[in-house]
């Protein structure tokens, strides 16, 4: 595993950020969020921790830590999933906030310190999430959720939220609200947490190879009496779906994320017995759409 180090500006940011974005065959989205990040003077350092990328684009992303002395490039480990990556680069970070970012999400300037200085009125552990949206500018799928469940996953995942009487955890059709709200599910798209958050929650639980570890610790933070925020100001366009992955691997870690979540977080013998039998609806609801999507383009994540 190796890793350039290189020296931090001489004159800090007020409130030193740290930018930790995990790429894996992210395609050219990555050379469009970068910039954005260094664009922004409230960045103290933007560590990229490549878990497996074209030859093309290492050799640009080299290029780019050659010129600008604030990204921290690390190589070399292969593919060690999302969460156990994004520790790695929390691990290195010399920032007092860090920000979990896809590199697949181009970040408006201000955005980093909008998080944090929400953040600073919270309590620890303390999650601020961003606005992910669409190019054209509309709220995306998955900024803000309420609680997850085994029934609220069947519903979410399959036509039954169009029905009278069922809700999706998905908010992004409700009325964007004026401030910060508090909210049970922000994205890991773009996450911030300080550093005394992120070491008492013990960073990402790294059983969770890719998907559902954002909707993990935002419940823990929340069971250890902190804080989650969704910040509405603090917006990023996310293109989304752009790493070449094909969907029914990621839908199957999606499924055993969703599987392990649920057992952790059900304690009764009756409920767990309830998740035994709800598994075959919520593996079709999710490996169905897979399958599905894959016939259409066998590279779609």
């Amino acid at each position: 595993m190796t890793t350039n180090v290189v020296p931090l500006p001489v004159s800090y940011p007020k409130k030193r950020i740290s930018i930790v974005m995990v790429s894996y065959y992210t395609g050219p989205s990555l050379m469009e969020s970068v910039p954005a990040v260094l664009a922004d003077p409230d960045i103290l350092e933007l560590i990229i921790v490549d878990n497996g990328n074209t030859v093309s684009a290492r050799q640009r992303l080299w290029a780019l830590t050659k010129d600008e002395r604030r990204i921290r490039l690390v190589q070399g480990h292969g593919n060690i999933g999302f969460g156990r990556a994004c520790n790695y680069g929390a691990k290195l970070a010399k920032g007092d906030y860090i920000l979990f970012l896809n590199p697949d999400a181009v970040i408006e300037k201000g955005t980093a310190m909008t998080l944090a200085e929400c953040g600073d009125s919270l309590t620890r552990p303390w999650i601020a999430g961003g606005n992910l949206q669409t190019v054209n500018g509309v709220e995306q799928r998955g900024s803000r959720r309420s609680a997850l469940t085994p029934m609220a996953a069947v519903v979410s995942f399959t036509p039954l939220h169009k029905l009278p009487g069922f809700k999706s955890i998905h908010l992004e059709h409700m009325p964007l609200p004026d401030t910060p709200v508090e909210m049970p599910i922000v994205s890991g798209a773009c996450l911030m947490v300080d550093r005394e958050s992120f070491d008492m929650l013990g960073g990402f639980d790294e059983r969770y190879f890719l998907h559902v570890e954002d909707i993990d610790i935002c419940r823990r933070a929340k069971l250890s009496g902190g804080d989650v925020f969704f910040v509405p100001d603090a917006k990023v366009m996310h293109y989304g779906s752009t790493s070449r992955a094909r969907i029914v691997r990621v839908e199957s870690n999606k499924f055993r994320g969703f599987v392990r979540y649920f057992w952790d977080y059900t304690s009764h013998w009756w409920s767990k017995t309830l998740l035994v039998l709800s598994l075959p609806f919520m593996y079709f609801a999710i490996m169905g759409r897979a399958w599905w999507l894959s016939v259409r383009n066998p590279w779609l994540e």
